[in-house]
Formats: structure tokens, C-alpha cells, sequence
């Protein structure tokens, strides 16, 4: 008799344990997969913006990832006073390594990393950070619909984007660029570094990399507010 009722309070006790595992299974495997993208929900990251072309720009970007929402923050200083600066989202969402270029990449030795010096190093645009309307690659030279820095340089920047899944899944390996400068000091763009290779109509002022910066990963804290 004690043998028997040992067993069933044996196999009752057992029996919670089973269910919460057999509760707890099928949500492990929703998990693994889509785990990267679950990862990168309700994430923030950080952004230092650093200076290329001896620009003397530099500034910060906060990106907040929210599902497909992503939220970007930019404050920068140290830019061409009142004029556009095209903005960016570079790099892969396939796993290749692109980084912020240095002054190597400037192959003719003209003094400048251009647009498409700074390409092979971090890669080409996944969003143009417009000020409205489309951001896809397509808008990259919209130089109409990019910010315009005030009187002492600044810039703030804020929008929120949906984004592909691509882009949430491999928010980690992208980086922020943000465009132009002014190397002859005259406070405007000019043509005195010749004609962008980008586009014919621009000079090469507008279009060269002002700043760079490379996403250093989750903060773990909450979305910022998409206002």
C-alpha cells in the first residue's frame, strides 16, 4: 500500500512539471526561429559621429528599433552653416564587414575621401534620412529633402522609418554617414574640389563625407519615444 501511494504521489508531482514543459516548448521554438528579429525589438543604439575630410564635424545618433519601426535621432555640430547635408544608413544586411572609411581611401590623393572613395569601405546606402517623403536609395542626392544645419552649423534630425526586415534583422552591422563640407573655409559649397562624381550638377563640397559613425550596440534600455 505505501509502495503504491508513494508512486502516485510521485507521478502527481511530476505532472506540473511536464505540463509547464510541454506549455514552454512550443514558445523556445517560436523564439529560435525568428530569434534574430526578436532580438533587435525594443532596442536603442548609440552612434559617434566622427569627422572625415578634416570636416570638424561630429555629433551623435540615436537608433531605436521597435519591430520594423526605426526611430533615428541625430544631433551634429560642425557643419556647412544653412546648407543640406545628405544623411544616410550604409552598410550590409548580408554579413559583409563595412566600417567608416580613414584617409586611405583617398586614391587620388586630392586631400578628399569622396562619395565614392568612402563606398568600398562602408558600403552603399540601405536608407536616406530625408526630412520627408521616400528613403530609399533612390532619394540619396535629395539634397532638397535632407536637413539644413543653422547659422552655427548644427543639425538636429528626427524621423521615424519603416524599415525592410533585412534592415531590423542586421541593424548591428549598419552605420550613419552624414554629407558635406567645406574645405576652402568660404562658409558655402562651392566647385573649387571640382564637380561631385555623383552628380555633375553638385559639387564635390556637397556630396564628399562629413562624419561617420558605427552602431556600438544595445543599450538595453527602452524605445525612445517616436515623438
Amino acid at each position: 500500500m505505501t509502495v503504491k501511494r508513494s508512486a502516485r504521489l510521485t507521478a502527481l508531482i511530476a505532472l506540473p512539471a511536464a505540463f509547464t514543459l510541454a506549455l514552454a516548448t512550443p514558445v523556445l521554438a517560436q523564439d529560435g526561429r525568428d530569434g534574430s528579429s526578436q532580438a533587435q525589438n525594443g532596442r536603442d543604439y548609440k552612434v559617434d559621429l566622427r569627422q572625415l575630410n578634416d570636416s570638424g564635424a561630429s555629433g551623435t545618433a540615436l537608433l531605436s528599433l521597435q519591430g520594423r519601426q526605426l526611430t533615428v535621432k541625430i544631433n551634429a555640430q560642425g557643419l556647412v552653416p544653412g546648407q543640406p547635408h545628405a544623411q544616410h544608413i550604409h552598410g550590409s544586411t548580408s554579413g559583409h564587414n563595412f566600417h567608416c572609411p580613414d584617409a586611405s581611401a583617398d586614391k587620388n590623393g586630392d586631400g578628399i575621401v569622396t562619395t565614392t572613395e568612402g563606398l568600398p569601405a562602408y558600403g552603399d546606402i540601405n536608407i536616406s534620412l530625408t526630412t520627408r517623403g521616400d528613403t530609399s536609395k533612390a532619394s540619396g542626392l535629395a539634397v532638397d529633402r535632407m536637413p539644413v544645419a543653422d547659422r552655427n552649423g548644427n543639425v538636429s534630425y528626427s524621423r521615424t522609418i519603416t524599415v525592410s526586415q533585412a534592415v531590423a534583422d542586421n541593424i548591428t552591422n549598419l552605420h550613419v554617414v552624414q554629407h558635406g563640407i567645406d574645405p576652402n573655409g568660404n562658409g558655402k559649397y562651392d566647385f573649387g574640389k571640382g564637380k561631385s562624381e555623383l552628380d555633375p550638377k553638385l559639387p564635390q563640397e556637397a556630396t564628399a563625407p562629413a562624419s561617420c559613425g558605427m552602431l556600438q550596440g544595445s543599450t538595453g534600455s527602452a524605445p525612445m519615444s517616436h515623438g
